[in-house]
């Protein structure tokens, strides 16, 4: 099995997103998958411009000369993608929807109906690889995340045979996971087991359990805490430059 990270975080390696990746990534290959690590911020990717010529001059292949074009083959390469960015503004990063917007020569401009009578574009090949999610943001609550899952889910929408979302890991309270505390050492620990067993689940079984779900899911420490305490880091912060 091929699985292809493509992450969205301008902070790239020094990101949150990116520590969950690498646990992630573990569990794997741990499992015996073959993964590659992709950090969009690293490579040119310009925004669709609209043009239509990857429907009409040159089908299934896009006017713009940037790095698009290998992250497509890569894309289409792997059995399963990793879609991973921190929330911005309630969404995903202004790279990672450069690079969704930039994926529509992998469809066709015809239309049909889906399986709800909707209209939506055909699909250009007989297989597409399986959609994981992955995502961290500053806010404790996981309803932080409901406005960047619609961003995604709209891959379904267009094709729920081919573009399927098989898992989707969020994690509120994301600025913990940086934080170097001997107090916080075992629940970030357990934590980054957690994200290596979702590894090896979705290599293995192509889905998570519903015990991993739930697990995953669970505050690293009381909101009321991590709010108490994030305010406090930014009290001491402005008091730097004051």
């Amino acid at each position: 099995m091929r699985i292809t990270i493509f992450n969205g975080s301008p902070r790239g390696q020094k990101g949150n997103t990116h520590r969950m990746v690498t646990e992630f990534l573990k569990g794997a290959e741990d499992a015996g998958a073959q993964t590659e690590n992709i950090f969009l911020a690293q490579k040119k990717i310009h925004y669709c411009l609209g043009c239509f010529s990857c429907w009409i001059k040159t089908p299934g292949k896009c006017a713009i000369k940037d790095d698009m074009q290998d992250l497509l083959e890569k894309y289409m390469k792997s059995d399963i993608v990793v879609l991973a960015s921190p929330v911005y503004v309630g969404s995903v990063t202004g790279i990672m929807k450069n690079f969704i917007d930039r994926i529509i020569p992998l469809h066709d401009p015809h239309f049909e109906k889906n399986e709800n009578g909707i209209y939506r574009h055909l699909t250009r090949y007989k297989t597409y690889p399986k959609i994981v999610l992955i995502s961290n943001c500053g806010f404790p609550e996981q309803a932080h995340f409901e406005y960047f899952r619609s961003v995604f889910k709209y891959f379904e929408f267009l094709d729920s045979k081919n573009n399927t979302i098989i898992a989707e890991i969020y994690r509120g309270e994301g600025e913990l996971l940086k934080v170097e505390n001997i107090f916080l050492k075992p629940v970030l620990n357990n934590y980054r087991q957690l994200l290596r067993k979702a590894g090896g689940e979705i290599v293995k079984n192509q889905k998570l359990s519903d015990e991993l779900k739930a697990e995953l899911e669970k505050p690293l420490i009381p909101y009321d805490q991590y709010v108490k305490e994030a305010n406090k880091s930014w009290d001491e912060d402005l008091k730097k430059v004051v």
